[in-house]
């Protein structure tokens, strides 16, 4: 079994930055893709970015020079470092994993998410 972990959420004001992480943990025997993804209230969840195993890295036109994802393959954890906050980037934010576990198995796994509020 696989588990991820967001954390780093929060209420800032516009203008202002967070941090999130997202850590998973369990039977993995490599990860490929990392990604983040959010919903807002009464939106449906959509992708902010994503990084490979490579490094190679895809945002959203709407967080382009704002946001910046990475990751540390040795800590199986992936960070999103959001800048310039607005208050339409108010959403519960949630990571995905694809992982191959030890069994070979290859699925994508969800964290539970972290709110992100953003005031005007």
């Amino acid at each position: 079994q696989v588990h991820l972990v967001e954390s780093g959420g929060g209420l800032v004001q516009a203008g202002g930055s967070l941090r999130l992480s997202c850590v998973a943990s369990g039977s993995i025997w490599s990860i490929n893709d990392m990604g983040w993804y959010r919903q807002g209230a009464g939106n449906s969840r959509e992708l902010v970015a994503d990084v490979l195993s490579s490094g190679s890295t895809h945002y959203d036109d709407s967080v382009k020079g704002r946001f910046t994802i990475s990751r540390d393959n040795a800590k199986n954890t992936v960070y999103l470092q959001m800048n310039s906050l607005k208050p339409e980037d108010t959403a519960v934010y949630y990571c995905k994993s694809q992982v191959l576990d030890y069994s070979g198995t290859r699925a994508d796994y969800w964290g539970p998410g972290t709110q992100v509020v953003v005031s005007s």
